[in-house]
C-alpha cells in the first residue's frame, strides 16, 4: 500500500521530500520537522523505483543515520532500505578506501588508528625529537593532538590555531610545527591512517583518480546530506566530487540551517551552505519555517534575532501555538544575584513543569558556577553539560583543599591533595607528613623540609592563613599567589580557562563573611551521578551543548557584552555572527517559557569590584513590545518594567533603524585620519586615536576607554 504523503507533510516538507531530480537545498528553521522530511524522501525514493543502493545519506552522527533509516523502513513496511549507503562521513570514505586501498598504494589494506594509538605515534616523534625533554609545562599530548586536528579540518596553519585558540602555547610553536611534521612522516613510513585522514585521502582518491570517480559516481543516484551547515571544507568538496563528473543537474539534497551553523570551532564553514546554489547551479531553494516546538511569542522574538544576520536564508518561523505569554527579559543586580533569581525562578517554574523539562544555557561552562553554589544549597539536583561541574573541576578542588585544613588540621583527604602538588610526595609519605603535622613532630617535619623544599613554602601559606583572620575571598586571593604557579605548571594546555574558574570562585566566596559557612554550602554537593540519572533534574548546559535538544522551559543567563557574546566576538565580524546565531539556538530550545537575564553588574578581576555592564548588542535590537522587561528590587523579586518609550532609563530600548544596525549591514569606505569621531551602538561616540592595519581602529570612547574595533562596527561622522 502506498504512503499518503499529504497526509504526513505540511506542504513544504511535501515539496522537499518529493522533489527527487536536481540539486535541492532544504533550509530547516529550529524545529521545522527535518528529520521527517528527510525519513519520507527516503521512502519516497523506494516508491519510486530508485534501488536503494543508489541512496548515499550522509549524516554526523550514526544514530542519526541509523534512525532516519529505521523510521523510512517503518513507512514502507518491508526491509527495503537495507543497500542505503552512507552513515557519517567518516564512516562512509573509510568504506570506500578499504575497496581501493590498493590505488592509493596501500598494498596490504589500510590501517586506521584509533585516538590512543595515533597519540602513542605522536610521543614517538616526540621523543625522537628530543621536544619537551624536563619541560613539565611541554602540552600534553591531547592538547597536541586536539590542534593538530583543528588544523587540519579548518585547513590553516597550526600558527594559526595556536594564535587564536591556544595564545598561551605560542612559545612552543616551532616544536609543535616540527611534531606535527614528524607525525605525518609516521604515518607514511608506518602505512598508518588517523581518523581526520579519511577525508582527505577519499577526496585525493576521487581527485587524483578519475577512472575511480567515475566508477563510484556512477553507482551513486541520489545524495542526501543532513545537518549541512556544520559541513568543513573537505567534507563539501566530497559531496561534489560523489556527483557523475559534466552533470550539471546532480541529484544532491543538502539540509540544514544557515542561522543553526555554530561549530567553526570545530572547522565547519558556513560558506558551504550559504554558497551551496553557487556550487550546483540550478538549485531549487525550498524553506521549512512552520515550527512545531515553540510557542510563537518565542518565535517572534527569534524572528527578531534572524533579522540581524547580515548574510543569510531569509525565513520567518512560525507556530500553531498561540500563547500570550511573552519572553521574559530580567535584570538582576549583578551576577551573584542572578543565580539567586534563577533559582528562584526554577523553583517557581516547577510547580508547572517536571524538573527535567527545565534548562539553564550559557555561553560558556564557568558561567554557571553561581547558580550550581544556589541549586546544592537548597538540594535541587542537576546535570551539566559542556565544561566541568564546579564541584568536579581539580583546581577548585585544590583551592578549597586548602580551605579545610586551614579550619579542620585531621581532614586527611584535604591533606593528601595539597601534598600532592610537592613533588616526591605520594600518598604513603603524605600520610606519615599528616601524622607528624598532628602531633607537630618537628623532628620529622625538619628531615622532611631539608629534602623537600617545597613543603616548607606549603607549610608557612597554611600557618598564614590560620593565624590571620581573613574573609572567605581575603583567604582565596591570599592562596592564590601561592596557587597559581602550581595550577599553570600542573595545567600548562589551559590554565587560562581555569583561571577564569577560580575568578568565579572568589566572587562567589565575596557573598560570605564565615568561612565555614562558604565550605559547608559549596560542599553540598550534587548527588551521585547514577542515582541522578534514575531522578528528575534539572539541565545546565552550554549553548553548543544544547544544540538539537528542547525543555518546556529555558533560561539564558548573562547576556551581556563580554559574556554573551563573548570579548573577542566583538572585534571580528565572523564570530560576531556566531555568536548572533549561539543566540539564536538558545532561545529556539524552548517550548512554552523562555527567560533572558542580564545582570546590571559584574565583577571586575581588574578593578576588584563589580562594574556597569552594557546587556547584549542582540538584545538591544529587539523590539519592546516582543518582551516582558523584570528589574530586581532593592526589597526582594521583581517588578515589571516599562517599555523605552514610557522610561528612557529602560535597557529595554527601541529597535535600532536599518540605517543603525550592528554591526553595519557593508563596511565604511571611508579610512579616517586621527581625531575623527565616529558612532559606536554600544560604546556611543568617540575620537578614532590610530588606524590599525588592514581594518581595525583604535578608538578612544568617554567612560569606556580605549577599545581596538573592527572597521565594520563604527559609524564615522562627516567631516
Amino acid at each position: 500500500m502506498s504512503i499518503n504523503f499529504h497526509a504526513h507533510l505540511n506542504a513544504a516538507q511535501y515539496e522537499a521530500a518529493t522533489s527527487t531530480e536536481g540539486p535541492v537545498l532544504v533550509i530547516a528553521g529550529a524545529g521545522s520537522g527535518k528529520t521527517r522530511t528527510i525519513v519520507h524522501r527516503l521512502a519516497y525514493l523506494v516508491e519510486q523505483g530508485v534501488s536503494p543502493a543508489e541512496i548515499v545519506l550522509l549524516t554526523f552522527t550514526r544514530k542519526a543515520s541509523a534512525e532516519m533509516l529505521h523510521r523510512a523502513q517503518d513507512l514502507l513496511g518491508h526491509a527495503g532500505l537495507g543497500g542505503v549507503r552512507g552513515g557519517t562521513f567518516h564512516g562512509f570514505a573509510y568504506t570506500l578506501l578499504r575497496q581501493y586501498a590498493h590505488v592509493l598504494g596501500f598494498e596490504r589494506g589500510m590501517s586506521i588508528m584509533d585516538r590512543g594509538d595515533a597519540e602513542e605515534i605522536l610521543m614517538q616523534g616526540k621523543d625522537r625529537l628530543q621536544l619537551g625533554k624536563g619541560d613539565r609545562k611541554f602540552p600534553k599530548r591531547t592538547t597536541i593532538m586536539s590542534l593538530i586536528s583543528k588544523s587540519r579540518n579548518k585547513e590553516l596553519p597550526l600558527s594559526a590555531i595556536l594564535q587564536k585558540e591556544a595564545y598561551h602555547l605560542g612559545v612552543y610553536e616551532g616544536d609543535l610545527e616540527r611534531l606535527a611534521e614528524e607525525y605525518t612522516r609516521s604515518k607514511l613510513e608506518y602505512g598508518l591512517v588517523d581518523y581526520d585522514d579519511l577525508l582527505f585521502l577519499l577526496e585525493r582518491l576521487l581527485t587524483d583518480h578519475p577512472q575511480v570517480r567515475e566508477q563510484i559516481s556512477h553507482s551513486i543516484t541520489h545524495i542526501m546530506v543532513d545537518e549541512y551547515q556544520d559541513t568543513n571544507l573537505v567534507q563539501a568538496r566530497l559531496v561534489a566530487l560523489l556527483t557523475k563528473p559534466g552533470d550539471k543537474s546532480p541529484n544532491v539534497m543538502a539540509v540544514g540551517d544557515d542561522a543553526q551553523s555554530i561549530y567553526a570551532f570545530r572547522g565547519a564553514n558556513i560558506r558551504n551552505i550559504l554558497d551551496f546554489p553557487q556550487t550546483f547551479s540550478g538549485t531549487k531553494i525550498i524553506k521549512l519555517e512552520q515550527n512545531y516546538r515553540s510557542t510563537q511569542p518565542i518565535l517572534e522574538l527569534t524572528n527578531s534575532i534572524l533579522q540581524g544576520f547580515t548574510d543569510q536564508f531569509s525565513k520567518r518561523l512560525f507556530s500553531d501555538k498561540p500563547d500570550t505569554q511573552l519572553p521574559e527579559h530580567i535584570f538582576p543586580f549583578s551576577d551573584r544575584s542572578q543565580a539567586r533569581l534563577v533559582t528562584a525562578k526554577i523553583v517557581e517554574l516547577s510547580q508547572t513543569y517536571p524538573l527535567d523539562e527545565i534548562a539553564v544555557l550559557f555561553r560558556a561552562g564557568y558561567q554557571s558556577y553561581h547558580v550550581e553554589v544556589e541549586l546544592n544549597k537548597i538540594g535541587l539536583s542537576f546535570r551539566k553539560y559542556g565544561g566541568i561541574k564546579f564541584s568536579e573541576a581539580a583546581h577548585i578542588k585544590d583551592i578549597l583543599s586548602f580551605l579545610r585544613v586551614s579550619q579542620n588540621i585531621q581532614d586527611v583527604p584535604s591533606w593528601q591533595r595539597i601534598l600532592s602538588h610537592i613533588p616526591g610526595i605520594g600518598p604513603k609519605t603524605a600520610q606519615k607528613l599528616h601524622r607528624a603535622i598532628v602531633i607537630n613532630d618537628q623532628q620529622f617535619l625538619h628531615a622532611q623540609k631539608s629534602k623537600r623544599p617545597g613543603l616548607e613554602t606549603l607549610l608557612f601559606t597554611l600557618d598564614g592563613l590560620r593565624t590571620e583572620s581573613l574573609s572567605p575571598a581575603s583567604a582565596i586571593t591570599f592562596l592564590l599567589d601561592y596557587y597559581l604557579p602550581i595550577m599553570r605548571e600542573k595545567f600548562p594546555d589551559d590554565h587560562p580557562r581555569r583561571e577564569m574558574g577560580l575568578e568565579e570562585l572568589r566572587q562567589i566566596a565575596q557573598g560570605y563573611d564565615n568561612l565555614d559557612v562558604f565550605l559547608s554550602d559549596l560542599s553540598l554537593e550534587n548527588p551521585d551521578p547514577q542515582d541522578q540519572e534514575q531522578q528528575e533534574a534539572i539541565t545546565l548546559s552550554t549553548v553548543h551543548s544544547a544544540k538539537g535538544l528542547e525543555w518546556d522551559a529555558v533560561l539564558i543567563i548573562d547576556l551581556v557584552e563580554d559574556r554573551f557574546p563573548s570579548k573577542h566576538a566583538l572585534n571580528d565580524k565572523e564570530d560576531f555572527q556566531e555568536e548572533r546565531r549561539l543566540l539564536y539556538v538558545a532561545c529556539t530550545r524552548a517550548r512554552s517559557y523562555l527567560a533572558l537575564f542580564s545582570p546590571e553588574t559584574l565583577y571586575s578581576r581588574e578593578l576588584q569590584g563589580s562594574t556597569p555592564t552594557n546587556i547584549s548588542p542582540f538584545l538591544q535590537e529587539i523590539p519592546p513590545h516582543l518582551l516582558s522587561c523584570y528589574r530586581e528590587q532593592f526589597a526582594g523579586g521583581l517588578s515589571l518594567q516599562k517599555h523605552a518609550q514610557q522610561d528612557t532609563s529602560s535597557h529595554c530600548i527601541d529597535i535600532p533603524s536599518p540605517e543603525s544596525t550592528y554591526p553595519p549591514q557593508e563596511p565604511s569606505t571611508h579610512r579616517p585620519v586621527q581625531g575623527t569621531y565616529c558612532r559606536h551602538k554600544i560604546f556611543g561616540r568617540g575620537k578614532v586615536v590610530a588606524r590599525v592595519e588592514p581594518n581595525k581602529y583604535k578608538i578612544n570612547f568617554p567612560g569606556f576607554g580605549l577599545k581596538l574595533i573592527i572597521e565594520d562596527y563604527v559609524q564615522l561622522e562627516q567631516s
